[in-house]
């Protein structure tokens, strides 16, 4: 198994969700023993998209210079088996960063088609893992803020193939120690129940 681990935690490898998920590949890495492969939004930036990638998008004919990066990104997806997104919510939805990775990704004729049904995802699908950190509280019993990060994020994944989107969620983490560590063991758990990990039962370092 290979595995495409995507950061884009501006707090990098001291983010909660990092932590997390360098727990999930040391999990599924004692069965797999397969590669990982680590993008980190945050301490390599993308570079922005120019008015030449723009044009490229739309031409009949574009240059197919234009579309290095896209195409790097879009390989790390394709060559892999799974995929492990570790993401904040700015602002109700994604950072900057992983939009940035997604205007990449999601690109016409490559990775999907338009029908006249809407858009057809032209990726193999695959086990998909959002890990999503928040200060405050945005589902559950709890819940004060509005959530738009997740309903965009599925269909941003489905909308290219990767259906199988499961969301981690860490809330609270602004509420003090007690909050972190309950988050943690709550999102260990549902990871262990998924069927990835089920044969490990929880998920340790």
């Amino acid at each position: 198994m290979k595995i495409l681990f995507v950061n884009a935690s501006p707090h990098g490898e001291t983010s909660h969700g990092y932590g997390l998920a360098i727990e999930m590949i040391r999990t599924l890495g004692k069965s797999a023993h397969g590669a990982v492969v680590k993008r980190d939004l945050a301490s390599q930036p993308l570079p922005p998209i120019t008015q030449d990638y723009a044009k490229a998008i739309t031409s009949r004919d574009p240059d197919a210079s234009r579309f290095d990066v896209s195409e790097q990104l879009i390989r790390e997806i394709e060559t892999t088996d799974a995929l492990i997104i570790n993401t904040p919510m700015h602002n109700f939805t994604v950072p900057a960063a992983l939009k940035l990775w997604i205007d990449y990704v999601l690109r016409v004729h490559r990775t999907f088609a338009v029908t006249p049904e809407g858009k057809v995802g032209l990726m193999r699908d695959r086990p998909t893992f959002v890990i999503v950190a928040s200060g405050g509280f945005h589902s559950g019993e709890r819940a004060w803020q509005g959530d738009f990060l997740t309903p965009y994020l599925r269909y941003a994944l489905g909308s290219i193939g990767l259906k199988s989107a499961h969301f981690v969620l860490l809330q609270g983490l602004t509420h003090g120690d007690e909050a972190v560590t309950d988050a943690l063991q709550r999102a260990r758990e549902g990871v262990a129940r998924h069927p990835l990990f089920a044969s490990d039962n929880a998920i340790t370092l």
